[in-house]
């Protein structure tokens, strides 16, 4: 029964969150460090994409993962935080190459990459120390 209410909920947050699917039109200005942060094998990425319009749990979603890779990870330069606006033009080939649709939480070495989205939203607002757990324990994995 409490997986059906999670999931609901879940739902209803993914449908409020999604209302934006305007691309706008940007500059390209920050397209050579999009690709850097695409093909850089070298680094355990944490990207957080998300578009104009965020509830508050995307809000958290973002906030925790943010602060988990500055606390945990601070003197590690081989682990980044990366925000991604998915309606930003230079981030199209990031968004294109995760296969992005709405918000998403992907860590990523190289090819080898897990989308923790669901855990993420279902933790980040009433358990973040699960979603730091998680966190951790996949970027470790990839170091």
């Amino acid at each position: 029964m409490k997986k059906s209410i999670l999931f609901g909920l879940l739902v209803l947050l993914l449908a409020a969150c999604s209302g934006n699917t305007h691309k706008s039109n940007q500059d390209s200005s920050g397209l050579a460090e999009t690709k850097i942060q695409l093909t850089d094998a070298s680094s355990v990425n944490v990207y957080y994409f998300h578009g104009k319009q965020r509830c508050k749990t995307c809000i958290a979603v973002g906030n925790v993962t943010e602060k988990t890779i500055k606390e945990l990870y601070a003197k590690n330069p081989q682990v980044k935080f990366i925000e991604v606006k998915t309606e930003e033009k230079q981030n199209n080939s990031l968004v294109e190459k995760y296969e992005v649709t709405w918000n998403a939480l992907i860590i990523a070495k190289g090819d080898d990459h897990i989308e923790i989205t669901k855990e993420a939203f279902a933790n980040a607002l009433n358990s973040p120390e699960k979603l730091t757990a998680l966190i951790k324990t996949e970027v470790d994995k990839r170091l």
